[in-house]
């Protein structure tokens, strides 16, 4: 009995109208689309993020960098987010040549003092280190989940408007219906 309560749309009624049909088909037509579009979007979304931590992962490298001068300890360090500061810092990139650049740093560091950070290949500081390979892969399915989402939200969206736009369609025939029949 359950599997013909399913298939309710499909039966032949009296009573079924032209837009009831059009409604039967329209809604398993539109999630069969959002699923084949959620099967092509999101393994594309996951392999392209999984690729770009991998990238991140081999072009990032660990480096000690020197503090240049004692670390400001001025109002700054008490306004932001995490209490630290902009200083200057010295490093030697992959290819030996000493660079000099701006990172964020504690405020009690003296000069000298000994900060780890991450460079690129070509000895430019990033700001956070390489996304890890579990984090990565969390991360890519749930960027690859979002985005067959937000990919199947414009058929959903159609799929309300034509769903709607039929509604519309049989209160309208059921107004001029009731015109004719109701009481006067």
């Amino acid at each position: 009995m359950s599997g013909k309560r399913h298939l309710w749309r499909w039966r032949s009624n009296p009573l079924r109208r032209r837009e009831d049909v059009l409604e039967a088909w329209i809604v398993p037509a539109v999630w069969a689309v959002v699923v084949l579009v959620g099967l092509v979007v999101a393994p594309l979304v996951f392999r392209s993020a999984e690729h770009r931590f991998a990238e991140q992962r081999a072009q990032r490298h660990p480096v000690q960098a020197v503090l240049v001068a004692d670390a400001p300890q001025d109002i700054a360090a008490q306004w932001s987010a995490d209490g630290r500061v902009r200083d200057t810092v010295r490093w030697v990139a992959p290819d030996g040549t000493p660079r000099t650049g701006h990172t964020l740093v504690d405020p009690s560091l003296p000069r000298g003092a000994t900060v780890h950070l991450w460079q690129d290949d070509r000895g430019r500081l990033v700001t956070t280190a390489p996304t890890g390979l579990a984090e990565g892969r969390i991360e890519a399915g749930v960027l690859a989940a979002g985005a067959a989402l937000v990919a199947a939200a414009p058929v959903l969206g159609a799929g309300a408007l034509a769903r709607a736009r039929l509604d519309r369609r049989r209160l309208a025939l059921w107004d001029r219906e009731w015109d004719l029949v109701g009481p006067r």
